[in-house]
């Protein structure tokens, strides 16, 4: 099959890293990591196993931010994955074939993936404690089993993600996607349920003045969404960096826009708490008070430190996004004794009184009349690939913010 294959090389990484400071194409260049390439059809691990083809998957944020080598060798989740990987875990598709276990599935069935390679998938007994929660993405077991090591499709290299024509996906990992929706709408699932984490885990005061969302892109677009459909009283201030993502959020139902200048932010968040702004001797001010709840969907030291200075007392900055680490002032967090916690994805969660897996929660908003499609701004077929990473280095040129990989049917949807 055709898949898009990323092969782990010190001596390209390096060339790709030189030539890259003449030309980003150059990450798509003779020397990349990054390939297009004919790769085996993936074989099913075990009879409670199933064959999809894929018809759309989206690109995630650390699909690109792989592509473009935004990272660093000592990133400690480099023990929990392996090379090589066919990327891609935003998937949904047409089930081909199933497992002789598996019973309550068949052939021709539109679904959409949980790409969580967990306990259940991993052939482990008895569960961990987090997969017994619910907490897939904490598993404790993303190294063992019957699996190479993997967080999920896209980063094993025994399991194919979305950016080939086939995966091969456990029974536990599959979705119905309900009569009605969208393929395109479906493949949403999972970075909605990403953002639908972080709010249903860390929702906002009933009554606390205005909550904060840093980045316009996906994740923070799907967050102003829920905030506005699960609390709808509650003010929302967003940044967003191009214009076209502003309009969204203002879509969305952003009701205040942020800016991205460190001082114009603190500046802009004091007006709309009524906070005190406090000038230090190196001159960037931070406010006393500020905002209760910040939705960082950045997650770069430039972030956490702008949500630090501007971060009300005993307040929480939730972080969604990642970018590579770097030094950051960070002398508000005890100061104000600021909450600074982690989401990770997503999956079972507390909704309306009843627990249910996150994507379920999706397809019961869609079925209510939520509606994110807006965001998918572009479609590719695998052979544009370059085009599509291109469009999401350079947003403000394209005015990118989701784009996918179209299978066949999927671009007609």
């Amino acid at each position: 099959m055709k898949a898009l294959v990323f092969r782990y090389s010190l001596p390209r990484l390096a060339a790709t890293r030189i030539l890259a400071a003449i030309s980003p194409r150059a990450y798509f260049g003779p020397w990349s990591s990054l390939r297009l390439e004919e790769w085996p059809a993936p074989s099913l691990p075990g009879d409670d196993w199933l064959l999809v083809r894929t018809v759309l998957c989206g690109i995630c944020g650390s699909d690109a931010k792989q592509a473009f080598l935004r990272g660093h060798r000592d990133n400690p989740l480099t023990a929990v994955i392996s090379f090589p990987q066919v990327l891609g875990h935003e998937a949904v598709g047409v089930i081909e074939e199933t497992g002789r276990a598996v019973a309550d599935r068949r052939a021709g069935e539109r679904v959409v993936i949980n790409p969580w390679l967990s306990c259940g998938p991993r052939g482990i007994e008895p569960a961990c404690g987090p997969c017994q929660e619910g907490d897939y993405p904490l598993c404790e077991h993303f190294t063992e089993g019957r699996l190479e090591p993997g967080i999920h499709a896209g980063n094993c290299s025994d399991v194919p993600g979305g950016f080939g024509e086939f995966m091969a996906v456990h029974e536990s990992q599959v979705f119905t996607i309900p009569d009605g929706v969208s393929w395109q709408a479906a493949a949403l699932a999972d970075p909605f349920s990403v953002a639908l984490r972080t709010v249903l885990r860390h929702p906002p005061p009933a009554a606390g003045g205005p909550v904060l969302v840093f980045g316009c892109g996906t994740l923070g677009l799907m967050t102003i969404a829920i905030l506005r459909m699960l609390h709808p009283d509650v003010p929302v201030a967003a940044m967003a960096r191009y214009g076209h993502q502003a309009e969204l959020a203002r879509r969305f139902g952003a009701s205040d826009s942020l800016p991205e200048d460190a001082e114009a932010l603190v500046e802009a968040v004091g007006r709309l708490t009524g906070a005190k702004t406090l000038l230090p001797w190196s001159k960037k001010p931070w406010l006393a008070n500020g905002a209760s709840v910040i939705y960082d969907t950045v997650g770069s030291p430039a972030s956490v430190e702008a949500g630090l200075r501007v971060a009300g007392t005993k307040s929480k900055i939730v972080v969604s996004g990642v970018e590579a680490p770097g030094r950051f002032e960070w002398t508000p967090l005890y100061f104000k004794e600021v909450s600074v916690v982690g989401s990770n994805a997503f999956g079972i969660e507390t909704f309306e009184g009843r627990r249910l897996h996150a994507m379920r929660i999706y397809f019961e908003l869609v079925a209510r009349g939520l509606d994110v499609t807006p965001i998918v701004t572009h479609s590719y077929t695998l052979d544009q690939y370059r085009e599509a990473f291109l469009a999401l280095h350079d947003k403000d040129g394209s005015g990118a913010v989701k784009a996918l990989f179209t299978f066949g049917e999927g671009g007609r949807s």
